[in-house]
């Protein structure tokens, strides 16, 4: 058993329903075999169990690691193209990058930057979108279960309205879809998402043979994209002759175990069914802004009942961290005026953590820190005299210091991420003699 010792900050209580942030200063959690087996004061689990190595964390803050529900896996090497909206964005930016990874060889490479990338920015599990090439899925499954990550993945599938060579078709996207989860849902901390990519792309048999997927493996998530943009909108009521969310929902594939991404402008009838669905809303505001798609109506979704985590949306969205993103959550709420939901930092860290566990259907498992969970957690302790680390040492309290982390952290500040109790990445002893991630 390992006892850890440090400041442990996490929000095992909705917020949005009265939850507060929880706080253990100079606190400890005893972990044995992945598993928090008691937590409490490190005085009192010291004394408790005397003999058990210690890993002190003193000095910096101990968060969950963070739940990414949206980030595609194809796309870390085209961050950073902007000037575009959603449709010429991904003609001009996203989708030759996509094409290039029927290259094996290319692929690898783009699976080691892409883990590389998120365990840098402290998640630890994430809903992954992954590749139109069957193989190139073969290899961020592989990657991911090389360096310890939790990831939900599958292959993307799209028939219509992209470029060519991203093609598939109902037949060819059932058969490799069936044969990818075999080998990889359920194994390890791998587990299947069918993944139309949206459907605008599909058309009505591809959609249908997603459901074939999502009926004939037991406990896989569907995930896709959902009114982001107004001209996609648009297009997708032409082609379907109904709303966004009913043309998933026509073909059995909005559920509990559904993920969907943006969610922009809904209407009121589209929330509605999810919340009767208990489908989740992945919201990615660093990449709604990017794009200008819009300001997302938070409000709205809670009012309605529907569940909303965090995504990064690399690579529209503008980088791995989900301490940006919740910046960008919140400056985005506090310009939609009366009609934004006022989110404070204990919101921004439960987005990122716990909501994120509950949509991917992992809420007994991970997301904070109370015993039984697995030990994911991110180490945060700034390099002495930077803006985050002058804001720590003169924070009024832990909630100030919360919020000082999603204001000015990156991830050059998370020191050391652990999955469950393992540390991620090839460590090194720190000045403080406690072992870092090297990114």
């Amino acid at each position: 058993m390992t006892l850890y010792r440090g400041t442990f900050l996490d929000t095992p209580d909705d917020p949005f329903t009265g939850g507060l942030l929880r706080t253990e200063q100079d606190g400890a959690l005893l972990v044995r075999d992945g598993v928090i087996r008691a937590r409490g004061s490190f005085a009192d689990l010291r004394g408790q169990h005397p003999q058990e190595e210690v890993v002190d964390l003193s000095g910096g803050f101990v968060l969950p690691g963070f739940v990414d529900t949206h980030v595609h896996f194809p796309q870390v090497r085209v961050i950073g193209g902007l000037g575009m909206p959603l449709l010429d964005w991904l003609d001009q930016t996203a989708l030759p990058e996509e094409a290039r990874l029927a290259d094996p060889a290319y692929a690898a490479g783009v699976a080691t930057d892409f883990v590389r990338g998120l365990v840098g920015a402290g998640t630890t599990t994430a809903l992954v979108f992954g590749s139109h090439f069957a193989p190139a899925v073969d290899t961020v499954f592989a990657e991911a279960a090389r360096v310890g990550l939790r990831i939900t993945s599958g292959l993307v599938v799209s028939d219509r309205l992209i470029r060519e060579d991203l093609f598939t078709d109902p037949d060819r996207a059932r058969e490799e879809s069936l044969a990818l989860a075999a080998r990889w849902h359920g194994v390890g901390r791998a587990r299947y998402a069918v993944t139309p990519r949206f459907s605008l792309s599909c058309s009505d048999p591809l959609l249908a043979a997603c459901a074939d997927v999502l009926r004939a493996v037991p406990g896989v998530m569907l995930t896709s994209h959902v009114n982001e943009n107004t001209r996609e909108i648009e297009t997708v009521e032409a082609l379907f002759g109904c709303d966004y969310v009913t043309s998933y929902d026509r073909h059995g594939l909005v559920g509990p175990g559904t993920v969907l991404a943006h969610n922009v402008h809904p209407t009121d009838p589209e929330l509605a069914l999810l919340a009767a669905r208990g489908a989740a809303v992945a919201h990615c505001p660093s990449s709604n802004a990017a794009l200008g798609s819009g300001l997302f109506p938070l409000a709205r979704h809670r009012a309605h009942g529907v569940r909303v985590a965090m995504g990064s949306d690399v690579g529209a969205g503008t980088g791995f961290s989900l301490l940006k993103e919740g910046l960008s959550a919140y400056v985005a709420q506090q310009l939609l005026g009366e009609a934004g939901h006022p989110l404070t930092p204990t919101h921004l860290l439960h987005l990122a953590t716990v909501a994120g566990a509950e949509a991917l259907g992992l809420g007994a498992s991970v997301g904070d820190f109370s015993v039984g969970r697995r030990f994911d957690a991110q180490w945060i302790k700034p390099a002495a005299s930077t803006p985050l680390d002058v804001g720590l040492t003169h924070a009024a309290d832990a909630g100030d210091a919360l919020a000082k982390m999603f204001a000015l952290g990156t991830p050059a500040d998370v020191r050391s991420v652990w999955i469950e109790g393992e540390l991620a990445g090839e460590s090194v002893e720190t000045a403080e003699g406690a072992p870092a991630l090297v990114k």
